[in-house]
């Protein structure tokens, strides 16, 4: 159990069940997008085996999250400023120790992470693929859920699991969909559709559609040269759904969650 914390910047995790689909891509730009519009951001990669967003910006980071929790240190250690207003928290990666942790000390990293989210507008956290404890517990958690899906049927049919566990964990009415990767707006609009019928089938609830993200090369391009797509591409398809995505969250009314309530695996 959690303890409850007042007056935190808004938590968002981004999850997508299935890898593959853009998210940590996503969750970077996103971060960046935000901090662009005036919001101090940190962006956490919340991934304890195979951290990648240090990767994907060209960071080479002094510690990380296991370091510093095996040395006692305060989390806040692991942080490092990327850009103006954009810190990033780096996650663990190759050496397995932080997978599996346990309850205890999970409860003391998300604790944590809250706890830095008081110094921020907005916490962007980077979920690991996949549903494991670690993923769960930070999604019941957060105050907005994003679900990344593409139009592969292996992507749909993962974050649907995605939303349905998030439904037993958490609000089910705090998860959103992402579309990446679309061919164009209607042919995204469709992807969601699909996600949203089954989910108002069987699971007793529509998750809104928060955006649509085109397909584009120049993101290909950003990832390669480990440079923001904000930063080399501003004005690209792609870049301008990340920026609509952003002025989303802005005019978003932000009701942070209740971090006492408990939480059963």
């Amino acid at each position: 159990m959690i303890a409850a914390i007042a007056e935190t910047g808004r938590l968002v995790a981004i999850a997508s069940g299935k890898g593959g689909v853009g998210k940590t891509w996503l969750s970077a730009t996103l971060a960046d997008g935000l901090a662009r519009a005036g919001q101090r951001v940190l962006l956490v990669d919340w991934d304890f085996g195979l951290a990648n967003l240090d990767v994907q910006l060209g960071l080479t980071p002094g510690c990380d999250m296991m370091q510093v929790l095996r040395r006692g240190q305060p989390i806040s250690d692991a942080i490092i400023n990327f850009v103006p207003r954009l810190d990033i928290l780096a996650g663990s990666s190759g050496t397995g120790a932080m997978a599996g942790l346990d309850t205890e000390t999970l409860d003391h990293l998300l604790a944590a992470v809250r706890t830095c989210a008081k110094d921020y507008d907005y916490v962007i956290c980077d979920l690991a693929a996949g549903l494991d404890q670690g993923v769960r517990r930070m999604a019941a958690t957060a105050d907005l859920l994003l679900v990344v899906v593409t139009d592969e049927p292996t992507s749909l049919t993962d974050a649907y699991a995605v939303l349905k566990l998030h439904g037993r964990d958490g609000d089910a009415g705090r998860g959103e969909i992402i579309v990446n990767r679309a061919k164009s707006p209607p042919s995204g609009t469709r992807t969601y559709a699909t996600l949203a019928h089954a989910c108002t089938a069987f699971l007793g609830h529509t998750p809104p559609l928060a955006g649509v993200i085109r397909n584009d090369e120049r993101v290909t391009d950003s990832i390669r040269r480990q440079t923001p797509l904000l930063t080399r591409h501003p004005n690209c398809p792609a870049a301008q759904d990340v920026e609509a995505l952003v002025q989303r969250l802005l005019t978003c009314p932000h009701q942070p969650v209740q971090l006492a309530r408990a939480f059963y695996a």
